[in-house]
Order: structure tokens, then sequence, then C-alpha cells
């Protein structure tokens, strides 16, 4: 087996075991979480550098090891993929990602190291998983289609600080070898909306593909509700070799201004200038979160996502994006989404003409059935139904081809004191 192979899986088998041997007592652990400073609760971070509602944190493990305030994310899973259609395939695989987060005080502000890995390309192939509809990357030259692509390996490795100025307001610094510059909403796979629903969004490269950039580096100032930022960043795709650091010019720039205006909500916009391989992308984007508590275990999150890609012949194309997680009580997970994107012939491989307007519904389900050492094992269902315009239809069957997608998951359990400790920081 290739040597880079070995040490991938080798590093992922760390992180994992990192988490598992230090997750300790949780709601002790919780009670001793590290605050940001201006004490915004460590929950409110998201993917890079972005902020999610209070109110509908993300499941996470947290440990005290040797002075660092030590916090682990992650999801495991094992899915069946069966889409329908002649451009459709089936996959038996396993989607996955692991994050760890290691935080302390340095000079009067908080340092926080963070990596996040994942094993994708062995566990659904160089060429990533069935998804009809689907564009973006390449896979032995070619462009990808009615697949979405594996993610690399080295989904971020980078530093945060953060340090206060004032009484009411900070700076921040972020810089990373791989990581995400300030630009889209919070990755699809951090938002507390989609972040049991195993498959990606249909508008990722028009919404939030910016999550692995190899070279970043991030400069902020916030408050407790409001959140200024600027990055240059390499705004380059990832290549198809899936192991390594695709390391170029910081050339691209983007800005983004984010307001949390209350423990239930997030608003971001963005607007970025990206350098890559095919000319310049200006992106917009724009993105709406709420979370609320539900009884005693439970939360509902929702986001609303619109993604706008401007090339350098002045066209445009647009996506909008929105979905819902209701996690019911420690047992039922209800989660869904609706997306319409304009995508060119070009990213579908067929034949030229207009932009086509395709888009997908889907809903799932998930049942926990076992839970141990702050741990959460599901079953989940997930079906969706495309939105093919008629120029392409006959391609695919149907103008509504459909599929499905039967799943394990494993990720840290919901704490429910992580709400009412999050009221106390208020």
């Amino acid at each position: 087996m290739d040597s880079r192979i070995r040490a991938a899986r080798a590093g992922t088998l760390a992180v994992a075991l990192l988490l598992w041997s230090h997750h300790g007592s949780l709601a002790a652990q919780g009670q001793a979480m590290m605050s940001t400073p201006l004490e915004i609760p460590m929950d409110r971070m998201g993917s890079g550098t972005t902020w999610v509602p209070d109110a509908a944190p993300i499941a996470s493990l947290h440990s005290r090891l040797r002075g660092w305030d030590v916090t682990g994310h992650g999801l495991l899973f094992l899915q069946y993929i069966d889409q329908r259609g002649p451009r459709g395939d089936r996959q038996l695989g396993s989607l996955n990602w692991a994050m760890l987060m290691a935080s302390r005080t340095v000079a009067g502000g908080m340092l926080q190291l963070r990596t996040m890995l994942t094993l994708d390309p062995l566990g659904v192939s160089e060429r990533g998983y069935p998804l009809l509809l689907q564009s973006g990357e390449l896979a032995d030259g070619q462009p990808i289609h009615d697949r979405q692509h594996p993610h690399d390996f080295w989904m971020e490795l980078g530093a945060l600080y953060l340090r206060p100025v004032s009484a009411h307001s900070a700076i921040e610094l972020y810089v990373a070898a791989s990581g995400e510059p300030a630009l889209g909403p919070v990755a699809f796979m951090h938002r507390p909306s989609a972040v049991d629903d195993p498959i990606a969004p249909l508008g990722h490269h028009w919404q939030d593909a910016t999550h692995i950039s190899f070279g970043v580096a991030t400069a902020g100032y916030f408050t407790r509700t409001w959140k200024l930022e600027g990055s240059l960043f390499n705004g380059r795709e990832p290549d198809e070799h899936r192991w390594n650091f695709d390391f170029a010019r910081l050339d691209s720039y983007s800005g983004r201004l984010t307001l949390n205006p209350g423990p239930a909500w997030s608003i971001t916009a963005g607007y970025g200038r990206l350098q890559q391989e095919e000319g310049t992308v200006r992106r917009v984007s724009a993105s709406i979160l709420h979370g609320r508590k539900v009884g005693q275990h439970g939360q509902w999150a929702s986001t609303l996502v619109y993604g706008g890609n401007g090339l350098s012949n002045g066209s445009w194309s647009h996506s909008m994006l929105l979905e819902s997680e209701a996690v019911l009580d420690r047992s039922n997970t209800f989660f869904g989404r609706v997306e319409w994107v304009e995508k060119s012939s070009e990213d579908l491989v067929v034949a030229p003409g207009p932009e086509l307007d395709v888009g997908m519904a889907s809903l799932g389900y998930i049942r926990e059935f076992a839970r141990g050492r702050g741990m959460t094992l599901g079953l989940g269902v997930r079906g969706a139904v495309g939105f093919a315009p008629g120029a392409i239809a006959a391609l695919y069957g149907s103008r509504h081809p459909v599929g499905g997608t039967v799943f394990l998951r494993l990720r840290p359990a919901r704490l429910a004191m992580s709400h009412d400790m999050e009221g106390m920081r208020e």
C-alpha cells in the first residue's frame, strides 16, 4: 500500500483514539470548557472562522490535556447509495471526518491549534460517490459529473489566535496550510442543519467549496454580536491527488460580515475574487442560520443559503438552498433539503446549450439505537428526487430522477446541559 495512504489511515486512527480515550466526564468537561475572548461560547465556532447560532451547537467531546482545552468533532458514515437512471450508480462506502482543536491562553488571548482529517478517498474512491446532477473537480483528468468528489485528507491544518483589544471588542488571526477563508457560509458538514445528512448539496461549488483551500491567511475584528473579516488565500480547487497539499500563490481575496444578533441567529454576507485554473471567478454568498432548543435533549436548526459565481466573461450563475434538521429527542432525528442551481452544459458534460436549472429535494430520518462513552450510533435512511430540465431529461431517464441512501452514523452524543450553559453565558 502507498506510504501516504498508510500515513493517512494512521493519522485518522490517532485522532479517533484521542477523542475516545479523553472523553472523560462530559458534564464536568462542559462546565470547564474554555470560552473565547469576550466570553463568546466556544460552541459558536463553526468551520474556519465562521459562527453558528449559540442555541444550536454541534455535538462534540471536550477534555483537558496538559494545560490545553481539547475539543473533538467528527462523524463516521457507512452508507449504501443507489442513484437510479442511465447516469446513476450504486456504491457501498464510507464518508467520514474527524476534527481536533486544542486551545489555551497565550499572551492575553486564546491560541487554538486545529486539524481536520478525512478518509473519504478510500471510503468512496478517488471518483467520489454517486449523486445525480452534481458537478465539480476532476478525476482521472476529466470533470466529475453526477458524483460528489471526495474531500482531501488534509481538510484543515491551521492555527487561530483571538485577543481582546477592549472590554467589548477583539481581533482574530487565522493561518492555515489547509483551511477556510472568510467567504461562504459554514461548510455543510459543520452546519447544525446538515451535520447528520451524509450527502453534499448540489450548490457546493457555488456556496462553500472554499472550505478546503491550500493556503489561507485571515484577519478579523469582532464584538459579541458582529464580526468583520478579510482573507488572502489560494483560490484554486484541490486537484485529484487527495493525500497531499496543493500549495500555490495567495492571489485570491475575500471579505465577510457576520451578525449574531441573539442566541438563535447567525447571518452572513461575503464576497470573494478567486483566481482559478480556468480564470477569475467572483463569488457572492449570503446565509441565514437559525436554531432553537427542542425539549430537554433536542434542537431544531435551519439554514437558508444563496451563492453566486461570476465568470470573467461577465456571466453569472446562481444557487439557493434551504435545509433543516430537527433532533426531537435522544432517539429521533429528521432532516431535509430543497435546492436549486444554475449549471452550465460543461458542468454536467452534456451538449452545449443554455444554462440548466437543476434542483433536488430530499428527506431523511435517523433512529439512534446505541449510546456509550459519549458517542451515539444511529441507523438512517434518505430519499431524494431530482429536477432536471427537459433538454437533458433523456440523459437521466426522467425529468425527476430519484435516489436513496441507507446508512449507519456514528458521532458524539449531544448534551442536554449545553443549551443551559449557553443561556448562562448570555
